[in-house]
């Protein structure tokens, strides 16, 4: 079977797009998902009950990653158009378009539905915590309020 360069190139090309767009996976904002800094630190608890629930929009991420990965696909599937200068051209204009094409495809992957909690703390202070629509919460629950170090707060039943 017999290869010419610029398939061998896109495929690779295409491969690297994937690495790229896979590695860069915004972290969670659920209230059940810790990163690897919070695993084995303290955390303050608070308790108290949900006043209010509204769903909400997390907006996703523009890390890059789905315009370099999304630019070196169209780069590669334009660079197989044509021939001499309007090969080149192919090739940058894929390479834009690519790039355009996956900076929202990106940023569309990485929205997530969440929860706009309202919470009064048995203290008496009220909070607002917005996480990720994970669990389901209702006006009255009792709740744990969960802080950490660094100010990351978090809603659990």
């Amino acid at each position: 079977m017999k290869h010419n360069r610029s398939s061998v190139v896109g495929l690779l090309l295409f491969g690297l797009a994937g690495l790229i767009m896979t590695s860069c996976m915004p972290e969670s904002r659920s209230g059940d998902v810790y990163t690897r800094d919070q695993a084995r630190t303290s955390h303050s608890v608070y308790f108290g009950t949900v006043l209010r629930v509204e769903e909400v929009t997390i907006e996703g991420t523009q890390t890059g990653a789905g315009t370099v990965a999304g630019g070196a696909m169209g780069a590669a599937l334009g660079s197989g158009v044509g021939s001499g200068s309007g090969k080149t051209m192919a090739a940058v204009a894929g390479g834009i378009l690519g790039g355009i094409t996956g900076s929202a495809v990106e940023k569309g992957a990485t929205t997530t539905a969440g929860l706009e909690i309202e919470v009064e703390l048995d203290s008496g202070e009220l909070i607002l915590v917005v996480q990720e629509k994970d669990d389901a919460y209702s006006v009255g629950d009792r709740v744990r309020v969960i802080k950490d170090a660094k100010g990351t707060t978090r809603i659990r039943q």
